[in-house]
């Protein structure tokens, strides 16, 4: 069973950053104005309202959303927000997704081969199968049985993979998971996950050396992961 994060891993850390955000951050003021009283729209600004203080003015709360973009802040609600965004793009093609190749070719091999495949990311789920659903490499979401966001709790924290595995109705020792960032390999592992450290030149120029690994198998591409999974 192998659970992978997206960022970084099967994707370019370039995508999210250059394309994905600074759409959602254009978008933002114009798709409160539109959708402000859709219940699904307003639950999440009332989550940013209530965590500021009870901020009553919606043009603050897009701006609060902005900053928290600026600053990569991992933020349920902005990222719940940023999907129904990003729906929008991907519907009218402004963009595809990226998907390296050799995670695209990979997960395609290991779902032919039986192998359960899951995602977790800090992107919502409906974000996630919107990135998968229209990327490069076509439609991929027939290839992932899960799906899973910070709603199952932060992803450097032992605790959210413990709840992963028991929603996969696995033992966490049966799940490798693939990340680029070390201190959710930590955390993983620290819950029982066999774990690799994604370590690509295009994201990461200075390779991560074995101290800066922390234990964990490192790779350069996915086909490095068939030998050890």
């Amino acid at each position: 069973m192998i659970l992978t994060d997206i960022e970084g891993t099967t994707s370019s850390i370039s995508f999210v950053k250059d394309v994905l955000f600074p759409y959602a951050r254009r978008a933002l003021p114009g798709f409160v104005a539109a959708h402000r009283d859709d219940p699904d729209v307003r639950r999440w600004l009332d989550v940013v309202a209530t965590e500021h203080g009870a901020i009553c003015d919606d043009a603050v709360i897009v701006e609060t959303l902005q900053g928290w973009i600026d600053a990569d802040r991992k933020h349920t609600a902005l990222k719940a927000l940023q999907g129904m965004i990003w729906s929008a793009g991907y519907q009218d093609a402004d963009f595809t997704a990226h998907i390296y190749p050799d995670a695209a070719d990979a997960l395609r091999r290991w779902h032919a081969d039986g192998e359960t495949l899951a995602v977790y990311s800090s992107g919502s789920v409906p974000a996630q199968k919107l990135f998968f659903g229209h990327s490069d490499a076509g439609d991929l979401t027939g290839l992932i049985s899960n799906w899973f966001d910070t709603e199952v709790g932060g992803k450097r924290e032992a605790e959210s993979y413990a709840r992963i595995a028991d929603a996969l109705d696995a033992a966490p020792a049966e799940i490798l998971f693939l990340s680029d960032v070390v201190e959710e390999l930590d955390a993983a592992r620290d819950a029982g996950m066999r774990t690799v450290l994604v370590d690509r030149l295009e994201d990461y120029p200075q390779p991560r050396d074995a101290a800066s690994a922390n234990g964990h198998t490192r790779v350069t591409a996915f086909d490095q992961i068939d030998a050890i999974r």
